[in-house]
């Protein structure tokens, strides 16, 4: 970052903060209590320190990060305080400019951080989890603050803590949509899906007129809307948790088909005459070289299918289910304008698909650093 544009920063902090302290002194009563002057203080001098200092290190970065979250604790705290008839821009137009400001902060103390990974060693990957955990947890304090500080109705969309507060006093209920929908519908139609478009695909590398056949079947089934194949398998299969696993099946299967069948003959010409050379047949090329180098390949489609099998499986659940699912609870508290409750199973949702994606990257790391995409 050049010194200039480094230097109209740390003049916007200024001129925000000066503006909150101006505005905001005057419509919140809490602005003159210690903790407030304190935090605001820690604040503003991180954000010079940091904003000025074009070495970046260890330090830098914790200054920044200290400074973010005690400057962050201010709009909350106003926002509590203010009554309803003080919403939005009432609440002062101070304390909107300075969270635009601490915007620029959190900006600056990202790229830090993100600096401060790029020069430490490979062993410690502590530091790859930083600048992603710190920029979730700024989109969850803007969607907090905002929601809160403009008084956007519940029933259109909640803020965090109320959603959070909805999961801490409903874990039962939780639990079994969760149990319903993941264990029973969604892990079973994932391995019967991935593995049997493996074994296919195997089955057409060894059998090459079936590729002329089965890849445009598949795209024509992949091409088909999955609100018409839920109905379908509902009624061929029941309102338990088989249905949804065949939707399962049907939305993975063919991405593993054609990652798979793309992956094993992504090996080289050379590498192959190699295996030629040492007597090697069908069987143990598929297994030593064919095969690892379709490792990238195989992964890509269980990481896509990672997230189509969840989606597949709550919208299979809009057609007919037992009173306990993730797709169920959705349409059922949706009716009911229960949008709390929504949007916990929401929450729920994405972070049980975002787990399981982590692990198969996980995964995926430790099977293939072999491949260029993990080197530095």
């Amino acid at each position: 970052m050049s010194l200039r544009i480094n230097s109209l920063i740390v003049f916007i902090c200024f001129a925000v903060l000066a503006i909150a302290v101006d505005t905001v002194a005057g419509s919140a009563d809490w602005f003159g209590s210690q903790a407030a002057v304190l935090a605001l203080s820690v604040t503003f001098l991180s954000a010079v320190w940091c904003l000025r200092n074009q070495r970046g290190g260890k330090l830098e970065a914790g200054v920044a990060v200290a400074g973010l979250l005690a400057g962050a604790w201010i709009p909350l705290v106003a926002i509590e305080g203010a009554g309803e008839g003080r919403i939005g821009f009432g609440l002062g137009y101070g304390l909107w400019i300075y969270l635009f400001g601490l915007a620029f902060f959190a900006w600056r103390a990202m790229v830090l951080l993100s600096d401060l990974r790029g020069r430490t060693e490979r062993s410690n990957r502590g530091y790859a989890l930083i600048v992603p955990v710190l920029f979730g947890f700024w989109l969850l304090y803007l969607w907090e603050v905002l929601i809160e500080g403009f008084g956007v109705p519940r029933v259109l969309l909640p803020s965090p803590s109320a959603i959070a507060g909805v999961m801490g006093g409903s874990t039962s209920t939780m639990w079994a949509d969760f149990y319903q929908t993941f264990i029973k519908s969604v892990i079973p139609g994932y391995l019967i899906g991935c593995g049997s478009g493996f074994l296919v695909a195997v089955l057409v590398d060894r059998v090459p007129f079936l590729q002329r056949g089965l890849l445009p079947l598949g795209n024509f089934v992949s091409a088909i809307p999955i609100v018409g194949i839920a109905p379908v398998m509902v009624m061929w299969f029941g309102f338990d948790w088989q249905s949804k696993a065949a939707v399962v099946v049907i939305m993975t299967f063919f991405p593993m088909l054609v990652n798979t069948i793309a992956g094993l003959a992504a090996s080289g010409r050379m590498e192959r005459d190699l295996m030629r050379s040492y007597a090697a047949g069908y069987t143990k090329t598929l297994l030593l070289l064919r095969l690892p180098s379709a490792l990238p390949f195989i992964f890509n489609a269980l990481k896509i299918n990672s997230t189509l099998a969840l989606i597949g499986a709550i919208v299979a659940e809009f057609f007919g289910t037992p009173i306990v699912g993730m797709g169920f609870r959705i349409s059922t508290e949706v009716g009911r304008m229960n949008v709390d409750l929504v949007w916990a199973t929401i929450a729920v949702a994405a972070l049980s698909g975002s787990l399981f994606y982590g692990i198969l990257a996980t995964l995926e790391r430790s099977l293939t650093f072999w491949h260029p995409s993990y080197r530095r």
